[in-house]
């Protein structure tokens, strides 16, 4: 088979599910997490690979250009404009040191192989020559955050694509007289690269954080696409989100509600406490202004909304039962 095989770098069959092919990603990679192997260069090498894979297999739309193109998956627009339809990827062949293609999958016509890569580079320069090139996919990766990472903002290093010289074809874009099968004869391929990126204060589910230029290269010479962070909040065990807003609830003993004190209310950044005024009633709701999450782009924050959860008290001492009894009975006579 041409080029590396996502499926098998993963040790999944290719009508694998998106769950088995999730769960075998994971497995790989703590096995072969770089944490885990120290030093490691083999172990790292391998995790970029699991990652590159993964990449590609977790996404439906990508994974289908993969299955038809193979490693040029990437390309596939070019070439569908090109004429050339594909095939599955396993009807490519590696024989010795050539590529062999089944060329009943690249079009119809008598042009075959040679005239169907003629057509895309042809196009190619036919389009460079009356216009502009065109500029470089965008992408989307997605990132997950806690809470807390929300709430003040966080660094994440990520593992995403550049554009660098074919190894097999030494960047010429051919072997011999016939294009590179690992570039398609562009003679330029996509390699894994590391990323700094920057999570804003404010984010919630469904935030895409822009990194101009930091997308796929343009195939033309053009300009960069654009890397959008999509983000996702991991849920929290104390606090629900709903908007800026963040909603709490605070346990408070029987006593002190009905007699009133000062209890501790949770925050994201340090407890603070709240006085809870006499024959305060379970349920009741208190608003801490500004207390809750930023605002992304604005020095705003949302309020926090402290919920009362009276606790009933457990295992009474005869003592206390006595005094219930008598609370009981003074009750009862209050309202004759």
């Amino acid at each position: 088979m041409a080029g590396k095989d996502y499926y098998q770098i993963l040790g999944v069959s290719r009508n694998a599910s998106d769950k088995e092919i999730k769960q075998a990603y994971r497995r790989l990679a703590r096995k072969l997490h770089p944490d885990v192997n120290p030093g490691n260069k083999e172990a790292e090498a391998r995790f970029k690979e699991v990652n590159a894979a993964y990449e590609v297999l977790s996404n439906p739309e990508n994974r289908k250009k993969y299955d038809q193109f193979g490693e040029n998956w990437q390309y596939a627009d070019q070439f569908a404009q090109a004429g050339w339809k594909g095939g599955p990827y396993q009807d490519f062949a590696k024989q010795g040191d050539f590529t062999i293609f089944d060329l009943g999958d690249l079009g119809s016509g008598s042009g075959g192989f040679g005239s169907i890569f003629d057509s895309i580079f042809r196009d190619f320069g036919a389009r460079t020559a009356t216009r502009r090139p065109r500029r470089g996919p965008d992408i989307d990766h997605h990132i997950e955050v806690t809470l807390e990472e929300a709430y003040r903002g966080s660094a994440r290093t990520i593992e995403t694509q550049v554009e660098s010289p074919c190894h097999v074809c030494d960047g010429r874009g051919a072997l011999g007289n016939a294009p590179c099968y690992t570039c398609g004869g562009r003679g330029r391929v996509l390699r894994p690269q590391r990323l700094e990126v920057k999570i804003p204060p404010g984010v919630k589910d469904g935030s895409r954080i822009r990194m101009a230029g930091k997308g796929r290269p343009s195939p033309g010479g053009g300009a960069s696409g654009d890397l959008y962070l999509v983000v996702s909040v991991r849920p929290h065990p104390l606090f629900q989100r709903k908007g800026s807003d963040l909603h709490v609830e605070v346990p408070v003993p029987l006593s002190d509600a009905m007699l009133g004190s000062e209890v501790e209310v949770p925050t994201l950044k340090g407890k603070i406490a709240l006085k809870i005024p006499p024959e305060t009633q379970n349920g009741k709701v208190f608003r801490l202004a500004g207390q809750g999450m930023p605002v992304m782009g604005d020095t705003k924050k949302g309020d926090l909304f402290a919920k009362v959860k009276v606790v009933l008290p457990t295992k009474l001492t005869e003592k206390e039962k006595e005094l219930f009894r008598q609370l009981k009975q003074l009750r009862r006579g209050d309202k004759k």
